[in-house]
């Protein structure tokens, strides 16, 4: 289930807010500038589904977001528990960073967790099939797909490199709770 947690920088332990609302979490995050909707998934299909199944399954959307922010590379982000570098790809995102441009994901199938280091708070978004998340540029943020990763993520950029990330240095994602699954 979509949920929010909202923690101070200070106080990784306890959220002060939490709440599987998709509208209240829409609602928060709006406010904060991060794009957050909840979408149809009426294609079903499972990590490990190639880039091509994946894109064309969601074409319109994908095409849709490309006229209306300008987006020029895609890209499919397609794991599962027996993927071999699990590991490897888990900690490439683990950390805090920012990109020059916005990252979007939609969530096709499994999920994900969001975590966005806004002034001094924290926000956690665990993403779930048909959530659609923007993060504005420069926004401080890091994700964890869990030790045993079953997701499936359709990624747009304007950027035609893809994902470049910017790591902050800091340890705060490291103070945080990780996503379990």
């Amino acid at each position: 289930m979509t949920r929010l947690r909202i923690y101070g920088e200070q106080t990784p332990a306890r959220p002060h807010t939490e709440t599987s609302d998709g509208g209240v979490i829409a609602s928060l995050l709006n406010a904060r500038g991060i794009r957050f909707e909840r979408w149809q998934t009426p294609v079903q299909l499972t990590p490990g589904a190639s880039q091509d199944e994946v894109i064309a399954a969601y074409r319109a959307d994908i095409e849709r977001l490309q006229q209306e922010k300008g987006y020029v590379a895609v890209d499919v982000v397609s794991l599962n528990p027996d993927h071999p570098e699990k590991a490897a790809f888990r900690q490439k995102f683990l950390n805090e960073h920012r990109h020059s441009e916005d990252e979007v994901r939609f969530f096709v199938a499994g999920s994900g967790l969001f975590s966005l280091h806004l002034d001094d708070q924290v926000y956690e978004v665990l993403c779930e099939q048909g959530d659609l998340i923007g993060v504005p540029d420069n926004t401080r943020h890091w994700f964890d797909m869990g030790p045993n990763p079953y997701f499936i993520a359709i990624r747009l950029f304007t950027n035609p490199a893809g994902w470049v990330a910017d790591f902050t240095g800091t340890d705060i994602a490291e103070k945080f709770p990780r996503l379990e699954n």
